[in-house]
């Protein structure tokens, strides 16, 4: 059986990462990129479809220490006595106690020279222990056998464009079976075995070899000394310096792209079809990480994702899309992988992301909301920026009044979402403030004023319920939305307002499960109304998708927030804390939490969530409110 999704942690050199489990065993890895194709594929089907154990010698020459008979009556590897990472870096030690010794793996990906690189140094602790490392790379995700040869003491896999080489160091006993390249080793105490996977293209040289050793010394020393940059001294601050690896780990550093994810179709139900692939960068989430990374003391690495978002979105308002490649590459076409069985059986395994295709108005709010709070912050200013700013706003100011998918992606039909007008109201306000502040700035200053009093004038006409006193996820529905959270936030009202209140009080009562928020009522059939725009009539499943999903971390996280906003900061410390104890062992969150069955599920791990956690800490301890944020009295 597969390991729970929060069973894994990762590992990554800022290009690519991998997923390791508590069985020593590598099961997901993308090479040379985040989107690349995977060779070890594990995660989404079977050990057939890839993937790298080292671990102690079991019965009958297999895996782990303590065995147990599975259903099929075979042996099933055990997992790890114990694992975690070397403080403030990504390098994961895991390490098994047996009755012959003690013995420890680690395992790293070095920042990169051209090729990556997968370090694991094996270390005998205590007594003597025997080793196996048993590796199947399958290309295309899965789907290829390569062949492997012997060459200058490395195994050398080759398929198509793609050859992986492994070394070990010193060299021990290799040899070939079942479609795999096993060794087997004893270490004691005191003594070392590493192992180091490089890829590179097949019609290129060999890469230099790298030193696993001065790799790991090197890697403990560059991540310690980042994290020591962090700013932020208040309580849990494990957790927010661990939330901020996270996020620098899933930078695309060529570039300054950050990927919502690593991973692709990991369900957000088990045996569902709510799988997609979150390995490119969304431009939802650049107001939130600019302003994590900024107040947390990262200016370099705020920059670098300011400028990957002037680039993305270069070209014609009318175009942008709601997410982008690592480079900012456009095109994201959609398919299926039919040969995997899917995480858990949870069919079927996306590449690519059709949702690149829907108008989201929202993002043009997020978009401004970053270039003003980039500039506030004393970002540099890049040529352009601000006609790429007016350049939008002449587009949105026409574009607003449409109906769109909205923030969540919906596969149903186009909706008024709340949201999406309020991010509008937000793009406007966000102008005229920069044009009060800066005055030598061309702009019609009256124009933008006259657009965000009429945005908000008819989002509080048609997207309020004042017999339920919330606002609702579209006009005319009577489904509530998560995302109405951020009203406060975004200063669209003031926290004290009636409406703001009742709002967050009808989220928490309708969308809460066990205290944890779901972004909307995805069981949930609801008439639509007679200027929705939408195709047919009648009762329509809200989000067009089969199948419901769990709680969105991200959205509990949100209301933690408006709980501090609204006066109410000791049920907002409360659930801060049963938030932040839903990390697994390592500091991990996925997208979803499932408080029944008690698993994280959705692809893992999740920038999203891990934003929300450093927001959410800021918004309570730093005493200085979150980055971005506009005061109450500022609130329109």
């Amino acid at each position: 059986m597969h390991p729970s999704i929060e069973d894994y942690a990762l590992i990554g050199d800022h290009q690519t990462a991998a997923l390791v489990g508590p069985d020593g065993s590598i099961d997901w890895l993308c090479l040379p990129r985040f989107d690349s194709a995977a060779c070890f594929a594990k995660l989404l089907g079977d050990e057939d479809n890839g993937h790298w154990r080292i671990a102690p010698k079991g019965p009958n020459g297999q895996n782990g220490q303590n065995w147990q008979k599975g259903l099929n009556g075979l042996n099933a590897p055990a997992t790890c006595t114990r694992r975690a990472y070397r403080p403030d870096t990504l390098v994961l030690d895991t390490e098994w106690d047996t009755e012959e010794g003690s013995v420890r793996v680690t395992d790293l990906m070095p920042q990169r020279d051209r090729a990556p690189d997968v370090v694991r140094i094996v270390e005998g602790l205590k007594g003597r222990v025997t080793m196996r490392s048993t590796l199947r790379l399958r290309f295309d995700y899965g789907s290829v056998v390569p062949w492997v040869r012997r060459s200058g003491g490395h195994r050398v896999a080759v398929a198509g464009p793609d050859s992986v080489w492994l070394r070990s160091e010193p060299p021990v006993r290799t040899w070939g079976e079942d479609f795999g390249t096993h060794s087997e080793f004893t270490v004691t105490e005191g003594q070392q075995v590493a192992f180091v996977l490089t890829w590179h293209p097949s019609y290129e040289p060999r890469p230099r070899r790298v030193d696993p050793y001065e790799a790991l010394a090197q890697s403990v020393g560059d991540w310690q000394a980042w994290a020591a940059r962090c700013r932020y001294d208040g309580p849990h601050r494990d957790a927010v310096v661990r939330s901020l690896i996270t996020l620098k780990a899933l930078t695309y550093a060529p570039s300054g792209g950050i990927v919502a994810a690593p991973t692709t179709s990991i369900p957000e139900e088990i045996g569902g079809v709510r799988n997609w692939d979150y390995r490119y960068c969304w431009l939802r989430d650049s107001t939130l990480t600019l302003g994590a990374l900024l107040a947390c003391g990262y200016q370099e690495e705020a920059e670098a994702w300011r400028n990957w978002l002037l680039r993305a979105v270069a070209g014609d308002p009318a175009d942008l899309q709601i997410m982008y490649g690592l480079a900012g590459e456009r095109r994201i076409s959609e398919y299926e992988l039919a040969w995997l069985p899917g995480f858990r059986g949870s069919a079927p395994v996306r590449v690519g992301n059709a949702a690149v295709q829907q108008l989201q108005l929202d993002v043009y709010g997020e978009v401004i909301d970053s270039l003003t709070l980039a500039q506030r912050a004393g970002l540099p200013v890049e040529p352009g920026m601000w006609r790429l700013h007016q350049a939008l706003m002449d587009f949105l100011h026409s574009a607003w009044r449409k109906p769109d998918e909205g923030l969540w992606e919906v596969r149903g039909p186009r909706r008024h979402f709340v949201h999406s007008k309020v991010m509008a109201w937000v793009a406007a306000d966000r102008t005229v403030r920069i044009l009060e502040e800066n005055p030598e700035l061309d702009g019609d200053v009256d124009r933008w004023r006259a657009m965000r009093d009429e945005v908000h004038r008819e989002v509080c006409e048609r997207g309020y319920d004042p017999e339920r006193n919330t606002f609702t996820q579209s006009y005319g529905s009577r489904e509530l939305d998560a995302a109405l959270l951020l009203l406060p936030r975004l200063g669209f009202l003031p926290p004290d307002d009636p409406r703001v209140v009742g709002t967050v009080d009808a989220v928490r009562s309708e969308l809460a499960r066990d205290g944890f928020v779901h972004r909307y009522d995805s069981d949930r059939h609801g008439s639509l109304p007679h200027d929705s725009d939408a195709h047919g009539s009648g009762l329509k499943k809200v989000d067009g998708l089969p199948g419901g999903e769990s709680s969105f971390l991200v959205c509990s996280f949100w209301l933690a927030d408006a709980l501090h906003l609204t006066g109410r900061t000791t049920e907002a410390l409360d659930l801060f804390e049963r938030l932040v104890a839903l990390r697994n062992d390592v500091g991990l969150l996925a997208e979803e939490y499932d408080p029944v069955a008690g698993h994280q599920l959705g692809n893992f791990p999740q920038a999203f969530s891990h934003i929300g956690l450093v927001g959410t800490a800021l918004a309570l301890f730093d005493g200085e409110g979150e980055a971005g944020v506009p005061d109450a009295d500022e609130a329109g």
